[in-house]
């Protein structure tokens, strides 16, 4: 078996480490446009129009049964020859962190919408119902009392879609992207392949301490969020029955 060599391991994170702010990029904006077009998804998948319902419904499914990878090629092979062909629009010189960004965006999309829709209806709607009954308008009766339980339910589920984002992302190295990932096979190759598993235990070493961070962080905002959601609810209760 062939020597371990901690020093080579040592030097790869500290070359590889700096890459992390593209891996964050990356993951910031998929993340951002993904819950836009979530929350779109989500209000048309709620909507009374059949015609909205059943698109939202197709794009769900499609979204779901497309493995990550098998999307990233359509999009970074695909769209270029689309654009070029119906809007003459060449996309030869387009970073392909910017496919990365479309094909996240349109996944997490799919995925968000469905963590929406589904802390929106864990809500009862009869709180809005009597809010509204007493005075208080639905944009102030949707903001107050029915936005703050939809988000307690929904914080354990958007910090796994954030978890899924940054270990998902790692795929665009297939692409080229010199990302975190990336940049630990350009390094390896550079050195013949020959300290693959220096390589892989650099990237441990940096995608493990960051979950951590992250599943810390969201244990600690539903911790406060479930205090603050207790008082706002006690409060919102007090309101409506005055």
């Amino acid at each position: 078996m062939r020597e371990f060599h901690f020093e080579i391991m040592v030097e790869f994170y500290f070359k590889i480490l700096p890459y992390l702010t593209i891996t964050i990029t990356y993951v910031f904006f998929s993340l951002l446009f993904g819950f836009l077009l979530g929350a779109l998804t989500a209000y048309f998948r709620l909507s009374k129009n059949p015609v909205l319902k059943a698109i939202s419904g197709a794009y769900i499914t499609v979204m779901r049964c497309v493995p990550s990878i098998v999307f990233l090629f359509l999009v970074y092979y695909g769209l270029p020859g689309l654009m070029r062909t119906h809007f003459g629009i060449d996309m030869n010189d387009v970073d392909a962190i910017v496919y990365v960004i479309i094909t996240f965006s349109i996944m997490l999309g799919a995925y968000t919408s469905e963590i929406m829709r589904s802390a929106y209806l864990s809500v009862d709607h009869g709180q809005f119902e009597a809010a509204v009954l007493v005075g208080m308008d639905s944009l102030t009766a949707f903001r107050r009392i029915i936005f703050p339980q939809a988000l307690h339910a929904a914080i354990p589920n958007v910090g796994n879609i954030i978890i899924f984002m940054l270990k998902e992302g790692a795929l665009a190295y297939i692409i080229g992207l010199q990302d975190v990932l990336g940049r630990g096979y350009y390094l390896n190759s550079l050195k013949a392949n020959a300290y693959s598993m220096e390589t892989y235990l650099a990237l441990t070493l940096i995608y493990w301490p960051l979950t951590l961070l992250l599943e810390k962080a969201f244990r600690e905002l539903e911790k406060r969020h479930s205090i603050a959601f207790l008082i706002q609810k006690k409060s919102s209760g007090k309101e409506v029955k005055a």
